[in-house]
């Protein structure tokens, strides 16, 4: 584990020098959040409109930011040789694996964390428990990272990364990102704890399921 936390730490340290991969995800986070609320500034006023469609436009800001992040980060690094280097040291895939998905989590955190407040101004919204708010955004966000970080290494060698990484990516993640808009959706509704309590297990299985399978996968998936 401290392994991995190295490699986290390198790879965020390596991110704040250049601030590529962040910008572009707070840049293309923040535009798709404006063009959602305009195309639907006709009915921001229907409240009932906007509790069914609010919770899912978020989160698709969410994995599509996510998405371009993770791919410009793996490329970057395969192209300067880092990933190479890496796999040279006498360090274990899996760690090499939990490193880059920490890191992938962190950075899309940091876009969450902008994206929410301008979310909640565009949308006229309130958020009644922000503590539950950031555990839905948290195993949501970690799922996310867990299984888009083995894709991107499995496409990043690949000529077509930009387009094959989203096609194999989205349907997998059907199973956390369901549970992750129904879950927003009773959050921001007002209700509590014990009403998404089966959404946050959903979430929580996903991850560690898919945890435990990549890092299993992910030494032959860097040799293939």
């Amino acid at each position: 584990m401290i392994r991995s936390l190295y490699i986290t730490a390198k790879d965020l340290r390596a991110e704040l020098r250049t601030k590529q991969v962040i910008n572009s995800m707070l840049v293309f986070s923040l535009v798709v959040m404006v063009i959602f609320s305009l195309s639907l500034s006709d009915v921001l006023s229907d409240s009932s409109v906007i509790d069914r469609v609010a919770p899912g436009l978020l989160w698709i800001a969410f994995i599509f930011a996510g998405t371009l992040g993770i791919s410009r980060s793996l490329a970057s690094e395969t192209e300067n040789g880092c990933l190479e280097g890496l796999r040279l040291c006498p360090v274990e895939s899996a760690a090499i694996y939990t490193g880059k998905a920490i890191s992938g989590m962190c950075l899309m955190l940091v876009v969450e964390i902008v994206t929410l407040p301008v979310f909640i101004v565009l949308f006229n919204y309130s958020i009644p428990s922000i503590p539950l708010m950031a555990i839905v955004i948290l195993l949501g966000t970690a799922g996310f990272s867990v299984v888009g970080t083995l894709l991107s290494a499995l496409t990043v060698n690949t000529r077509t990364r930009e387009i094959l990484l989203p096609v194999i990516l989205l349907p997998l993640l059907l199973p956390v990102l369901i549970p992750a808009v129904l879950a927003t959706a009773k959050i921001l509704a007002g209700e509590g704890l014990f009403d998404v309590l089966t959404e946050l297990r959903l979430m929580a299985v996903y991850d560690i399921v898919f945890f435990t399978l990549a890092r299993l996968l992910f030494d032959h998936t860097m040799e293939g």
